[in-house]
């Protein structure tokens, strides 16, 4: 699927710095870098930052899905986080299991290299 910046980024996700990666089929791929303003007090990644790469990357997901033509947003969304990152990247994989007339089921996997971050599923409306 052809895709611009316009149509992949948002003013939230330039500014935690998520690059997306890929696009299609119902499958997206997104990266978000380790900066500073990114780590909690643990000097870790903050979760909500994980979080946000998590249902941003998904949201993709579901553009890649239904078409750049309609729009969809978050209804309900559920992560498990595995492990904490302290330097590098993390990379989002999502993929709609469901797509229906109304809603999409997504799932997600944030990944550090070959190492599991997070896992997350969510529900998106069809606007």
């Amino acid at each position: 699927m052809e895709f611009t910046e316009q149509q992949t980024t948002s003013a939230f996700s330039k500014l935690l710095g998520i690059e997306p990666l890929s696009l299609g089929d119902g499958v997206a791929e997104a990266r978000l870098p380790m900066d500073e303003n990114l780590r909690n007090r643990a000097q870790v990644m903050h979760g909500g930052a994980i979080f946000s790469l998590l249902d941003i990357t998904m949201g993709l997901a579901c553009t890649s899905s239904h078409g750049f033509d309609r729009r969809s947003a978050t209804l309900e969304c559920k992560i498990n986080y595995i492990r904490p990152v302290a330097e590098g990247e993390v990379i989002c994989r999502a993929r709609v299991l469901h797509a229906g007339t109304r809603t999409l089921v997504v799932e997600a996997d944030v990944l550090q290299g070959d190492k599991l971050v997070a896992r997350g599923q969510g529900t998106f409306a069809q606007l």
